[in-house]
């Protein structure tokens, strides 16, 4: 059982005539040994959902020609270790991927196999088959796994990705595979070494509700697979939904997830009617998660007070967890210039992901002058939050002068994967403090 509650953070004082209204909510998913069973949240904006209809696995590992030697040698022990993590009873397949795609396990090449002490023994016996050669397709490693995980319907269903290199398919035939796939299951994917691209993997993470990371070497694959396995085998709610409602004349400028990563999801909302849209979220399970909200409405008169906006999770037409944004405009100038601590601070977050990636852009085609400007940018925003994390990893880019001013040096010798490094971490964000 899961139980869900959220809160918001704002200030929801704004100036006469002011229409846009900041807010970051935070929902919390707490888990419990309680039976299955649904129950629809309360006037507390608290619910409980048990478990859903099982969990889907589809293990991709990359066997082009690149990943011969090591690579594949710790690929397939990783697969095998991730095989071995999965609870009794989960579905899951294991895809080999180079310029096509096949199913290594279950043999039939159809559907997937429920997890037991037999058939995980039967997949880890044919994963030590799987030899690199070959290109990458990766469009096609995904349609495959389309594929299978339509076999599951209302499961929640999701795949780990590995790869050592750069798709080689058409940008055509790689948007079409990935339009089909989203929605369908989420994706976390691993890169292994410095050959792949950080945009390509972070491409498919974000539209597929998954998360994007760096292996600097092989031997790391089998316990990353490890956790990320067990993470998304412990997720319980499957295809959760974030609904906003919005009051006539409002328009929502953005609305992105800012914890535990940066993601924007104001281009992903489907309608609902004219006032509510539906913003997937994917799986849950236990853990929190911040969002941060930015509705343009239209202005009332000093000492109108309006619901600016209604988040609810939603999950299998059960209410989850409810949260209201306000407005009040006033003309206490006291009231209206203060700036909700979790606002600002997450503004802050995303505009380091930004420029961090921007910086990386820039340096790459040869701007030097803005490459600096950006990271610099990025240094003085770290030290502002005391971002320990993201200030050791632009230290290995660039020489920090100054982190309070944002005075930087781009460094002439640099190892490629620190840059990748600083680019993977960028949308990863340190939570707001108390």
């Amino acid at each position: 059982m899961v139980t869900f509650s959220s809160d918001v953070s704002q200030n929801e004082y704004l100036s006469e005539g002011a229409t846009d209204v900041h807010a970051v909510v935070t929902v919390n998913a707490v888990a419990d040994e309680a039976g299955a069973g649904a129950v629809p949240g309360g006037p507390t904006g608290a619910g409980q959902v048990g478990a859903g209809p099982g969990t889907a696995e589809v293990i991709i590992i990359d066997s082009s020609g690149s990943m011969g030697g090591k690579k594949i040698i710790e690929a397939r022990q990783a697969a095998a270790v991730a095989i071995d993590t999965l609870p009794d009873g989960v579905a899951f397949a294991v895809v080999s991927g180079d310029s096509s795609a096949r199913v290594v396990y279950p043999t039939s090449g159809t559907g997937l196999a429920e997890a037991s002490a037999a058939t995980r023994s039967a997949a880890k016996d044919a994963v030590r088959g799987v030899q690199a050669d070959g290109g990458t397709a990766i469009g096609q490693w995904l349609t495959l796994t389309r594929s299978l995980m339509t076999t599951r319907p209302g499961a929640a269903r999701h795949a780990i990705l590995l790869t050592d290199g750069q798709n080689g398919e058409s940008e055509q035939v790689f948007a079409a595979a990935l339009a089909q796939c989203e929605g369908v299951f989420q994706c976390d994917c691993r890169g292994v070494g410095a050959d792949w691209r950080v945009s390509e993997l972070r491409r498919i993470a974000s539209l597929l509700l998954g998360s994007v990371e760096l292996l600097r070497t092989p031997e790391q694959m089998a316990d990353d697979f490890r956790a990320v396995v067990a993470a998304a085998t412990a997720r319980a709610v499957p295809d959760v939904t974030l609904r906003l409602w919005t009051p006539r004349g409002a328009t929502v400028r953005f609305l992105r997830q800012v914890y535990p990563e940066v993601d924007d999801l104001t281009g992903r909302g489907s309608d609902v009617d004219e006032r509510i849209r539906d913003y997937p979220t994917g799986a849950w399970g236990a853990g929190t998660r911040e969002y941060h909200l930015c509705v343009d409405v239209v202005p009332g008169p000093v000492g109108t007070r309006k619901l600016a906006a209604r988040v609810t999770l939603v999950a299998d037409d059960t209410r989850l967890s409810e949260s209201l944004v306000l407005a009040v405009w006033t003309d206490d100038a006291d009231l209206s210039t203060r700036i909700n601590g979790k606002v600002a601070h997450y503004t802050g977050q995303a505009e380091l992901a930004q420029v961090i990636q921007e910086g990386i852009e820039a340096r790459t085609r040869g701007d030097e002058a803005t490459a600096a400007t950006k990271l610099g940018r990025a240094a003085q925003l770290a030290a502002e939050t005391d971002d320990e994390g993201t200030l050791r990893r632009l230290a290995r880019v660039v020489d920090i002068d100054d982190p309070a001013t944002g005075q930087v040096r781009l460094r002439r010798n640099i190892d490629a994967l620190d840059e990748m490094d600083l680019d993977v971490s960028s949308t990863k964000t340190v939570p707001a403090k108390r």
